[in-house]
């Protein structure tokens, strides 16, 4: 998935009904960048106006830590829905 100027990625509306996310609020998520797996927790999906895809921020200290930039391309490798 493509990082966004913004520094989010979108989690497209098929992939949220497949999994069955599209009552979560927040999640834990696996990506992967430059072969390095990320894990991070609790991260709040963003809900779009008409639609049942979700976007994520990747935090701060993680995209300095990693050299993440926007633009840049990551790979989704696990979404678990966290209940609060």
């Amino acid at each position: 998935m493509k990082i966004y100027i913004n520094n989010q990625v979108l989690i497209p509306a098929n992939l949220i009904k497949a999994l069955g996310l599209s009552k979560a609020k927040y999640a834990d998520i696996v990506i992967e960048y430059n072969g390095q797996r990320i894990k991070l927790k609790d991260i709040k999906l963003l809900r779009t106006r008409h639609t049942d895809s979700r976007q994520f921020t990747i935090p701060r200290e993680i995209r300095e830590t990693y050299g993440i930039r926007s633009l840049d391309e990551v790979i989704i490798h696990e979404i678990i829905p966290k209940t609060r």
